[in-house]
């Protein structure tokens, strides 16, 4: 360890399952590397929805994780576990963390990470890695996305759907995206949305075969589930992928499995967080080659929401929850 490290740090712990109100900053002690792994002294961490379902008593840590809330961070290397040699103290780093974001310290493995730009403000950085991780792995790799094809994206101006905006305008995709207002829609429309679906006012299902000359669309990402799975089913094109990330509707669906059938559809899914090591790191460089040059070059930035400081940690879950943000909702920590 060096010196700087203190031997206590601040921390939103959960008191209980429960609302925002549960979320509480104690004094606890400040993690020390295990082999493999990094300390980085945490300037900003990503607020994601799975952090709420933590909290709720939903989505419990996977097995030797942190206790504490908190998937993605950005800050600075300041202390090396054994072994650990593709990383170098004071470095500046974002990365894919399985808990412990919501602190002053956070452990992270140096494979998950990726280096910070001079550019790229410290609360940006931290709101890029679980969304920028999630939507390249379901829309890219398992959803096979490529340059003329179209995106239907549930939840827009998420921070998923923002991400899924960004990402698809710079790789020749079309997207197509649903929100729930016409002030989201315009926001969906101004981060780059090719078009937009008040789905309170419109059934996207045959909107998506209007505006696409009742092909459908090639693939769709979806956090909502339930009663929106055939329903998606009946806007995929010949061929299409439907990649379902989130329970949002319900776990449960009934679909026509005759019709998928036969138009040779694909259902398929992943969660991020319980993934291996490997697979992370394997993620990890291919955004590294793939992404990350987009990032350097500024062309790629996240779609931010508000800031937070984070002893007001149980606000920013409220105002998740409220589902009025537009983008991503980051707490900081000066």
């Amino acid at each position: 360890m060096v010196n700087q490290v203190p031997e206590f740090m601040q921390a939103i712990t959960i008191s209980e399952p429960g609302g925002p109100e549960v979320l509480q900053m104690a004094q606890v002690l400040t993690p020390k590397p295990a082999p493999g792994e990094i300390l980085v002294k945490v300037a900003a961490a990503g607020v994601n929805r799975p952090d709420c379902l933590q909290r709720a008593g939903h989505y419990p840590p996977p097995k030797g994780a942190s206790q504490l809330p908190g998937l993605e961070i950005a800050g600075e290397i300041v202390a090396l576990g054994e072994g650990v040699e593709n990383a170098a103290l004071g470095a500046v780093v974002c990365g894919l963390v399985s808990g412990g974001g919501y602190a002053q310290y956070c452990l992270a493995r140096p494979e998950h990470c990726l280096p910070v730009p001079q550019c790229l403000p410290m609360a940006q950085a931290a709101a890029i890695p679980e969304t920028l991780f999630t939507v390249w792995h379901n829309v890219f790799e398992r959803g096979a996305a490529c340059d003329g094809e179209v995106l239907l994206v549930h939840g827009g101006t998420s921070g998923i759907g923002t991400m899924a905006i960004g990402l698809c305008n710079l790789f020749g995709i079309t997207v197509i995206a649903t929100c729930g207002s016409d002030a989201k829609c315009a926001a969906a429309k101004e981060a780059g949305a090719d078009h937009v679906i008040n789905y309170r006012d419109a059934d996207f299902v045959e909107a998506v075969r209007d505006l696409t000359g009742g092909e459908g669309a090639n693939v769709i990402l979806d956090m909502v589930a339930g009663d929106y799975t055939q329903r998606n089913l009946d806007c995929l094109a010949i061929e299409g992928r439907l990649v379902t990330i989130a329970g949002l509707g319900g776990a449960k669906a009934t679909i026509n499995v005759l019709k998928l059938m036969m138009k040779r559809q694909t259902l398929t899914g992943s969660t991020l967080r319980a993934r291996t090591n490997t697979f992370k790191a394997a993620l990890a460089d291919e955004i590294a080659r793939e992404v990350w040059p987009l990032v350097e070059d500024g062309h790629l930035r996240p779609v931010m929401d508000q800031e937070f400081p984070l002893a007001e940690a149980s606000a920013a879950h409220a105002r998740m929850e409220a589902g009025e943000h537009i983008g991503k909702i980051v707490l900081t920590m000066a």
